[in-house]
């Protein structure tokens, strides 16, 4: 196929200086993570304010996460048929409006239906942004403009909490929420008056096709209850009847799912798209990446606070080096896999995770925090290096009229990837510590000699399994190699 014959759908259209319209996008991907983790450092005011536990509390977190992924394929899809921009736009004005209810809330209850609202508003803009970014950049540039929207998500980790801390110094948790309106509305103007649905949604069918309510309800059904059984925030046994049957109800609703997406005229999401090999083998290892990335993520703070005795502040300064190293691998992976194709850099990501991975298992509660520091940036070199790449390979071998659903899937599969990780990580350090006499929160393993031994034996058995993920995700990258240039892929129509 020639180059004439692929340009695609987007390309008469695509701006001269797509960085305009991208700055948009830019400051509400900063603005929608960060909403996202500074609501961690608020937790324990807000529990104080309602007259609730920490773990009563902890209810904030799980609805936002289940929420967010629920939505995000069907608001993917969604964006597919009636245009980017409107759900895009859409979903700032929810967002918004949850967080002024956040701030203004009076008992508890309101407050966990305005977390509900604001994740989905934020569900809404997370589902359509991979697909509008890529839109606004020539097709040989996927790479960077994929790049640069995982370093503004490493922006937005790494900024969160500390902008939460400086405002907690000074005023009350609600600061938080209605400071993020100022962004949010700036946002909004910007994409209303810079964005329009031929830029970022061009592809999409003249004629509407239906949307697939059915498979959209199923297929949230399936994430939440799913999720809810990996993560069990109510901590019953896994042999439950609860458990147990939520199980059997998850796998009846994924084979309905998939005889439904499979008959269905305009399915939710487009099954047959993953007998494209370069797509599922991509999917596979975006979901085992992040799966062993969370291990880093749950138990460091841990480590630093409660096994090195570091002060919240200092502990926060350390892991931001993480952030530092995703965001310059992010840029550099994004822009040289477009020149050299992005096997060789996901291959490069997961080897260096595999060192950092049996590194972290030789830690104690001596080892020189000079050490400690390296790997940390090291860490989040490894996984700028792989996620960008590997979410080029997944945009990048998805059809044009599918790149909504697609790009969603992308975001939900990075957001179930960690919900499992977690549990993993945390059934690994938890059965260790509790086969020991040692059963109790990881949260008060500091100053007792005995727990810190046991949480150190159990960090050394995740971090083990967590190169053994980095290992299998690296086989899989090798077999998914790199997306063919503009001028060799096959790219779909739109209509």
């Amino acid at each position: 196929m020639t180059t004439s014959q692929t340009q695609t759908p987007e390309s008469p259209n695509t701006p001269r200086n797509p960085w305009v319209p991208f700055s948009a996008l830019a400051i509400q991907i900063v603005t929608g993570v960060a909403s996202q983790t500074m609501v961690f450092v608020a937790l324990a005011e807000m529990a104080g304010d309602f007259g609730v536990t920490l773990r009563t509390i902890s209810w904030v977190v799980i609805v936002q996460g289940l929420t967010i992924s629920a939505v995000m394929m069907p608001m993917g899809r969604l964006g597919d048929i009636i245009g980017r921009r409107r759900v895009y736009l859409l979903g700032l004005v929810i967002f918004g409006l949850g967080m002024a209810s956040t701030a203004a809330s009076p008992v508890f209850g309101i407050l966990i239906g305005a977390r509900i609202v604001s994740a989905i508003g934020n569900s809404m803009v997370q589902s359509v942004s991979t697909a509008m970014t890529v839109s606004l950049f020539p097709e040989n540039e996927r790479g960077k403009a994929l790049g640069l929207q995982a370093t503004l998500v490493a922006t937005g980790l790494a900024t969160g909490p500390v902008a939460a801390g400086i405002l907690l110094q000074f005023f009350s948790w609600e600061s938080i929420f209605i400071m993020i309106l100022v962004p949010t509305a700036i946002s909004f103007a910007l994409g209303y008056f810079l964005l329009t649905e031929k830029l970022v949604s061009s592809s999409a069918p003249s004629s509407r096709p239906p949307f697939d309510w059915t498979g959209a309800v199923v297929s949230a059904l399936i994430i939440v209850v799913g999720v809810v059984l990996i993560n069990n925030p109510f901590k019953v046994s896994a042999i439950s009847p609860i458990m147990l049957g939520g199980a059997v109800g998850v796998v009846a609703l994924v084979i309905f799912f998939i005889k439904w997406e499979l008959r269905t005229e305009a399915p939710m999401l487009q099954l047959r798209l993953f007998k494209n090999r370069q797509l599922s083998l991509g999917v596979s290892v975006r979901y085992l990446g992040f799966l062993g990335q969370t291990a880093p993520t749950l138990l460091m703070p841990i480590y630093l606070i409660g096994v090195r005795d570091l002060e919240e502040a200092a502990a926060g300064g350390l892991l931001f080096l993480t952030s530092i190293g995703m965001g310059s691998a992010a840029q550099l992976s994004g822009r040289l896999g477009d020149r050299f194709g992005e096997r060789m850099f996901q291959v490069f990501g997961f080897a260096i995770l595999t060192i950092v991975a049996i590194t972290y298992s030789t830690f104690t509660a001596d080892t020189p925090i000079g050490l400690v520091m390296a790997i940390l940036a090291l860490n989040g070199f490894g996984l700028g290096s792989w996620a960008v790449s590997n979410n080029s390979v997944v945009v990048g071998s998805a059809p044009r009229n599918a790149l909504g659903v697609v790009g969603a899937l992308t975001n939900l599969t990075r957001n179930v990837g960690s919900v499992t990780g977690q549990a993993v990580a945390t059934t690994i350090v938890a059965g260790a510590m509790a086969s020991r006499g040692f059963d109790i929160p990881l949260d008060e393993v500091s100053g007792n000699a005995g727990a810190i031994s046991t949480f150190m034996a159990g960090w050394r058995y995740a971090y083990l399994t967590v190169a053994g993920f980095a290992i299998t995700s690296m086989i899989l990258a090798t077999l998914a190699g790199s997306v063919p240039k503009a001028d060799e892929a096959e790219v779909s129509k739109p209509g």
